[in-house]
């Protein structure tokens, strides 16, 4: 299904009139001050379950209708969310097998928000009821753009209903007990199993430290979201198969990462949504003279959303102001323009708010709105949201305009999980999607267009693939990387990869064949090192320092580029490359900084110019250029992510949408955004 609401590039947000229903003035101030804002969509009812249903069975739709009425005679959009996050109390009162049991064999009473049990027959018969009502008397509304299904499904349950359910599941994985006890070696520790039933949830109270285990329960969880998420969409797909359907995936933060969502594998949640919208709340609470490592943190997880479905996405919410964090520090002046013309950069058809109109009370009464608890359009965040809008207004011929790349990072879930479960060499040393970011951001300060690609992704289009300690591979792509290769393409390898299979066991002669043949090498021993502790190779003539793991490999058919020159693996290879079939493999042995992955980079490439959009003749590594392309015309996004004036150069002129005017040489003032735009000949 196209995702194709209507010309315009979708901006507003989530909308709570249930929580405004005592103050008409402010209902009615509402409608006033989006038409301010340049406000286009809302979304509703995500939290209000209570206010459709105050008790069982008796329905109270009045108010929605009005706000359907008043955002229909807006000329806005809707998009409607199934209120299944948070139940109402009188049902986790009537029905307690509802509330989740958490990982101590604790059943919860009523709770916050994700906090029911997705076996719940209870819940699940519930939640279609009122999704069925949702679709019934508004499946066919004229303002209905958009199904948001749940709110950020996340989380585990380890109630007896989802113990049942994880047994089953495994049975229909493995057949046979015989199955299981193979792919998790239960013979280790002798834990093998004789009867369904002995296979407990892996709680704190019943865990048995079985890696095949972990890595099955993340599965399943993922499974169960799936699952749940396809049962709310059948009501809502059948009153009106036309209108597509998204659910919220999220990223997560702290101590300066940024990263996707670890728990769930949205790369398989995706291909069951029309549209991939996500929650974006980077921290852009920093000096931006300094570092431009959020901007590139967001970008990444941008083009991984997008590259999920290979076409482009929505940002669910986002804030206009300052986040709910320890430390809410309010957005600049001029960030929120840059932040969010980047999401529409990297292939976003939409920036909407949480919220538009700040709480009163609770949780999130701080959390940054586009109206405030004084309800005045005069300041600045108000203002600089309605600017945005306006722009957006002249950008409606970007939307649905694909984000094109020839350089494609390989992020796989599994392998995460996997990763992060063995405690060998330390879990939070790991570092996976950082080190996948720390890769992306050559490319980002070189603006050379990538998109993040999940291990399902079909990899003919893209020139270079890059797949950082992807240590668990299937066979199944380990032979497609080989094709990959020997039809012309260029894979980047490193330490990790590709040493256990799917069920987290270690791969004989240490890794997959088909990657020793690609590689042209052997692995050799591999050596973690403390904190503090570094080795040193040497390549290009340039000097740089390893920390926290380095890998001997030994040479078949590869040539070495780099070398180790200290410890006993002094002189040992820890970079190679090797021609295989008609492309081109390389290896990096050790954990290396920044500047060896801008040197490695710069030789693996050839001239990072000829990977450079062929429109852009001068770069700026603090200037991000980024471009969309509809069949007709190319749109070039320039934006500054520094406190100071910078330039960059076009090899020739590009006419810049706001004002008509054509220019090659571009000046950005700090925090500075222009789009651009040419025909497509």
């Amino acid at each position: 299904m196209n995702f194709n609401l209507d010309d315009r590039i979708l901006h507003g947000g989530d909308y709570n009139p249930e929580q405004w229903q005592d103050y008409p003035n402010i209902l009615q101030d509402d409608i006033d001050q989006m038409k301010l804002a340049h406000v286009n969509t809302v979304t509703l009812g995500v939290f209000a379950w209570g206010a459709l249903e105050p008790a069982e069975g008796v329905y109270d739709f009045i108010w929605m209708d009005q706000v359907f009425e008043r955002i229909q005679r807006m000329g806005g959009n809707v998009i409607l969310a199934t209120p299944s996050a948070v139940p109402p109390v009188w049902m986790s009162e009537e029905y307690p097998e509802i509330n989740r049991t958490d990982d101590h064999g604790q059943q919860h009473t009523h709770s916050f928000r994700q906090m029911f049990c997705f076996s719940s027959p209870i819940y699940r018969a519930k939640v279609r009821e009122i999704n069925q009502q949702l679709a019934n008397r508004y499946g066919q509304h004229p303002a209905l753009a958009m199904w948001h299904v749940s709110n950020e499904y996340s989380g585990a349950c380890y109630c007896p209903l989802c113990e049942e359910k994880w047994q089953r599941w495994l049975e229909h994985r493995y057949h046979a007990l015989a199955g299981v006890n193979e792919a998790w070696v239960t013979t280790f520790w002798g834990s093998q199993y004789s009867a369904w039933s002995q296979i407990k949830v892996p709680s704190q109270l019943n865990e048995h430290k079985n890696h095949g285990m972990a890595l099955d329960w993340q599965r399943f969880c993922t499974d169960q979201l799936i699952d749940f998420c396809d049962a709310e969409q059948q009501p809502l797909r059948a009153a009106n198969p036309t209108i597509p359907v998204t659910t919220n995936f999220m990223a997560e933060g702290n101590d300066g990462n940024y990263i996707p969502l670890q728990g769930i594998d949205y790369g398989r949640f995706a291909q069951h949504l029309d549209v991939v919208s996500w929650d974006s709340y980077p921290q852009w609470d920093f000096d931006q003279s300094v570092s431009t490592i959020p901007a590139v943190q967001a970008a990444f997880i941008h083009d991984l959303y997008y590259g999920l479905k290979q076409k482009p996405f929505i940002v669910m919410e986002s804030s206009p102001s300052r986040v709910n964090s320890p430390i809410a520090k309010a957005k600049r002046p001029g960030i929120h323009l840059l932040s969010t013309m980047q999401q529409v950069a990297h292939g976003a058809d939409g920036t909407l708010y949480f919220q538009w109109r700040q709480s009163r009370g609770n949780s999130e009464k701080f959390h940054g709105a586009v109206i405030d608890h004084t309800n005045d359009t005069s300041n600045r965040v108000f203002q600089e949201v309605a600017h945005y809008g306006q722009m957006l207004e002249k950008l409606s011929r970007v939307k649905g305009s694909k984000h094109h790349a020839q350089v494609a990072i390989l992020l796989s879930w599994e392998s995460q999980w996997a990763m992060y479960r063995e405690a060998a060499f330390g879990r939070n040393r790991k570092e996976y999607f950082q080190m996948l970011q720390k890769h992306y951001q050559y490319f980002w300060e070189h603006d050379i267009p990538v998109t993040v690609v999940t291990p399902d992704t079909d990899l003919s289009d893209f020139a270079l693939v890059i797949t950082p300690m992807l240590y668990l591979m299937t066979d199944a792509l380990a032979d497609r990387l080989k094709q990959y290769v020997a039809a012309g393409g260029k894979l980047v390898g490193s330490y990790m990869m590709g040493i256990v299979d799917e069920h987290d066991q270690l791969i004989q002669d240490q890794w997959r064949p088909q990657l020793s043949d690609v590689f042209g090498i052997e692995l050799g021993e591999f050596d973690s090192l403390y904190l503090g502790e570094s080795n040193e190779i040497t390549f290009t003539g340039q000097k740089f320092a390893t920390h926290d793991f380095d890998q001997l490999v030994k040479p078949v058919d590869a040539k070495v580029l780099g070398k180790y020159n200290r410890d006993f693996y002094a002189g040992s290879p820890a970079v190679t490359s090797n021609d295989f079939g008609q492309g081109q493999a390389f290896y990096v042995g050790a954990r290396l900084s920044s500047d060896f992955i801008t040197a490695f980079y710069d030789d693996v490439l050839g001239g990072k110019n000829q990977w450079q959009p062929d429109f852009l003749q001068q770069g700026n590594p603090v200037v991000s250029v980024q471009s969309r392309e509809s069949e007709q015309e190319r749109f070039v996004f320039a934006m500054n992510f520094s406190a100071t004036v910078q330039r960059i150069q076009f090899s020739r002129p590009l006419t810049e949408i706001e004002t008509g005017e054509s220019s090659q040489l571009v000046e950005l003032v700090p925090y500075g955004v222009k789009v651009y735009s040419e025909p497509i000949t």
